[in-house]
């Protein structure tokens, strides 16, 4: 995957809207308000940094290389995946939504609602 792919995966999601709040890198992708993805440049690689249950964190840092605790982020409940082709396209998309999810999941029940 790509940064665009990323994006683009990232914008198909319900309500998801991306807003740069820290200058032109990284993009953030929010739901309701809340982040669930930040998609940036380390140099030449992209990246993304993704929320996830602590416990299922630590399962795919030890499956992948390529997934480390977030940066600059609360590293029990973030993981930022390196995009160099090691880990699978499915895999991401995968933990892309399990972080979107878990963002609504804590949104209110009004903001849920109007997600639909």
């Amino acid at each position: 995957m790509k940064r665009a792919e990323l994006t683009a995966y990232c914008k198909g999601l319900n309500g998801a809207m991306g807003d740069y709040p820290f200058g032109p890198d990284p993009l953030v992708m929010k739901v309701g308000g809340k982040m669930f993805a930040l998609i940036g440049t380390n140099g030449s690689v992209d990246n993304i940094s993704l929320k996830c249950e602590p416990h299922m964190a630590e399962l795919l840092r030890m499956e992948h290389e390529a997934v480390k605790p977030g940066y600059h982020l609360n590293k029990k409940h973030w993981n930022t995946v390196t995009i160099d082709g090691s880990v699978p396209d499915n895999d991401i998309k995968e933990m892309i939504r399990h972080s979107y999810e878990l963002v609504v999941k804590g949104l209110t029940k009004a903001q849920r609602a109007e997600l639909g």
